[in-house]
C-alpha cells in the first residue's frame, strides 16, 4: 500500500474517488484505495501501491496479466501439487481473500514474489495450504515476518522474491509438504517440459481468479528471444529471470498465479513474477530464476 495525503491535511481523495489514479510524474503508481475520512491529518488516504498489481500495469499499453489465473490449462487438486500454498490479503483487517501463490518451503517459511507482499503490514496477510481452493478450506495461518530480497527492484522487477514466515509451525500430510528448489547448478534446457499452477485468472482481463487449482503445461523459452522481444517494449530480461510459455501463445499463468511454482520434473524452479498480458506468444511469462538465489533461499527460509 501507499499513503498520500498533505502533511496539515486539507487535501485529500474522498468517497467517489476509490478505483482512482494516483500520479507520479505521469505515471500511475497507486490506485486509490481506502481511508479515514477525508483531509483529515494524521489519516492519509491509502492507495494500492502499483508493484502489488503490477501484472496488470507493468505494461501500461497492453494491460493483460498475480497478483495472475492460468490460462490454457485444466483442474487440478491440490493432491497433485502439495507444495503449493495460497497467500491471502485483507483491505479491511477481517476477510481474506486469494492474492498470491507461493511455495512451502519448509513448516514455517513460504517462498513468493516480492511484488506480492513488499511495503505491506504482515497482518494484511495469511498463508493457505493444503487446498485445492483458493477461499476455503485447508489450514490458514497467521504471518509473522516478510522477508523481501535486498537488490529487489520494484520498477525492472530483478530479484522479484521474497519469503512469507508463518507465525506456527505449518502441519504437514498428504496435501501439504515442502517443496525440493533447484540448486544452484540446476539448469532448464530451452524447450523443455515444464509445469505451472495457481488460483489467478483463466484468461486477460477477466480480473477473477479460478477458486479451484489449475494447472498447465508449458516450455521454457530461449532466453534471447525473450529478452529481445521484451526488450522491444522497454523492459530488460536479466540473467534471474527465465522464461516460460507456449510457442504459439494460449497458454500461460495470468493474474493471481504470481508468487506461485514453476516445476521441472517436480523441482521448483521458477517464481510467477511478470509478463505483458497473458498468454501471448511473442511475450511470454517471466519468472525468478531459482537456481540463481538457492542459497539465499536456504539461509533465509
Amino acid at each position: 500500500m501507499l499513503c498520500s495525503g498533505w502533511p496539515t491535511g486539507g487535501r485529500d481523495q474522498c468517497q467517489g474517488d476509490s478505483g482512482g489514479p494516483l500520479y507520479h510524474n505521469g505515471n500511475v503508481v497507486g490506485v486509490c484505495s481506502f481511508g479515514i475520512g477525508c483531509g483529515e491529518v494524521n489519516f492519509p488516504g491509502v492507495n494500492a501501491r502499483n508493484v502489488m498489481i503490477m501484472d496488470t500495469l507493468f505494461i501500461f499499453s497492453a494491460i493483460p496479466s498475480n497478483p495472475q489465473r492460468i490460462v490454457g490449462g485444466s483442474a487440478t487438486t491440490i493432491d497433485q501439487y502439495p507444495t503449493i500454498a495460497g497467500l491471502l490479503f485483507s483491505w479491511d483487517w477481517s476477510q481474506y481473500w486469494h492474492a498470491c501463490g507461493g511455495i512451502i518451503l519448509n513448516s514455517r517459511s513460504i517462498l513468493t514474489a516480492a511484488h506480492c507482499v513488499a511495503g505491506d503490514p504482515i497482518g494484511r496477510w495469511r498463508i493457505r495450504v493444503g487446498s485445492t481452493w483458493a477461499n476455503t478450506g485447508g489450514d490458514v495461518y497467521f504471518v509473522i515476518e516478510i522477508v523481501v530480497h535486498d537488490s529487489y527492484n520494484p520498477r525492472t522487477m530483478d530479484s522479484d522474491i521474497s519469503i512469507v514466515r508463518s507465525l506456527f509451525a505449518i502441519s504437514f500430510n498428504d496435501n501439504v509438504r515442502a517443496a525440493p528448489i533447484a540448486g544452484s547448478n540446476y539448469i532448464v534446457a530451452d524447450n523443455q517440459a515444464v509445469w505451472a499452477t495457481g488460483w489467478g485468472d483463466l484468461s486477460h482481463g477477466t480480473h477473477a481468479g479460478s477458486e479451484q487449482l489449475q494447472h498447465v503445461q508449458l516450455v521454457i523459452i530461449n532466453q534471447t528471444i525473450c529478452r529481445n522481444n521484451y526488450a522491444s517494449r522497454g523492459y530488460t530480461i536479466t540473467d534471474n529471470m527465465m522464461c516460460s510459455g507456449w510457442p504459439s501463445g494460449g497458454r500461460d499463468q495470468c493474474q493471481g498465479d504470481s508468487g506461485g511454482p514453476l516445476y521441472h520434473s517436480g523441482v521448483v524452479v521458477g517464481v510467477c513474477s511478470f509478463g505483458i498480458g497473458c498468454a501471448q506468444a511473442d511475450f511470454p511469462r517471466v519468472n525468478v530464476r531459482v537456481s540463481r538465489y538457492t542459497s539465499w533461499i536456504t539461509s533465509n527460509a
